[in-house]
């Protein structure tokens, strides 16, 4: 799954695409997971003018200027494509044709990626956004009693990080995964803090210098722990795995437990 510093440089070189293009047509091919109806896309989008492509949390927005707002949630294998003309995607579920004949493809061939018009704003904090402070950290760690990654993933507490950048948050801050929320100590949540804007914008550097262009899939080679293929942390520290809520959790020795 696309996470966040994924999602940052697809809705940049989406926006420097696409932004101010004229949707001539749009396609729902599949409404497995959108909400409404094919004919309610296109009578919201055709003919509107694109004004910026952003991302919010997990999501993709596409914001037309007639204040319509397009989201797209990629889930597990969503994948977008540029096309010419004619849209030759397998697996599409939405399509958007421009009046300069360019288009864009969203695709899944589990069908799970979620288009959707005009999505609700939530008020949960973004994980780069300025409302998350410590203070917010200290009062929703304080108040469960629950493993620490648990209350990263948690998109109704913080909203972005997922699975990956959840494990190299969490080593950055020197925090077990499996640390319960209210025994962390203050010191500790500063460092989390700290280590959530760090781990995120250091990735999007990293994608953004090897892969510019990217709209599409996850870039992970550069990550610090979790990697199936490493043994040992950039500082020594031996790599374990465990599953923690059936997702995989890469962590290591360095990281202290607080139980």
């Amino acid at each position: 799954m696309p996470e966040l510093p994924d999602l940052q440089i697809f809705s940049h070189n989406l926006d420097k695409k696409l932004g101010g293009k004229v949707v001539k047509d749009v396609v729902l091919e599949s409404t497995k997971k959108a909400k409404d109806s094919p004919a309610a896309f296109k009578k919201a989008l055709k003919g509107e003018e694109l004004d910026k492509v952003y991302r919010e949390g997990k999501e993709l927005r596409f914001r037309f200027k007639n204040d319509v707002v397009l989201g797209i949630h990629l889930m597990l294998h969503g994948k977008l494509y540029f096309f010419e003309e004619k849209n030759t995607n397998k697996n599409t579920i939405l399509e958007l044709l421009f009046e300069d004949g360019t288009g864009l493809a969203l695709t899944d061939y589990q069908g799970l990626a979620v288009p959707t018009l005009n999505p609700e704003e939530a008020d949960v904090p973004d994980a780069l956004s300025d409302d998350l402070t410590v203070k917010y950290l200290e009062e929703q760690l304080g108040k469960k009693k629950t493993a620490v990654k648990k209350i990263l993933l948690d998109q109704h507490i913080i909203r972005g990080i997922g699975n990956a950048y959840a494990d190299e948050i969490l080593w950055e801050a020197g925090i077990s995964p499996f640390s319960i929320s209210n025994k962390i100590p203050a010191a500790k949540i500063k460092a989390l803090h700290r280590a959530i804007p760090k781990v995120l914008k250091d990735a999007e550097k990293n994608i953004r210098k090897e892969h510019p262009d990217i709209i599409a899939g996850e870039i992970r080679d550069f990550l610090k722990i979790h990697q199936p293929r490493e043994t040992h942390s950039p500082t020594g520290g031996v790599i374990s795995q465990k599953e923690l809520n059936s997702r995989k959790t890469y962590y290591t020795d360095e990281q202290e437990l607080f139980e």
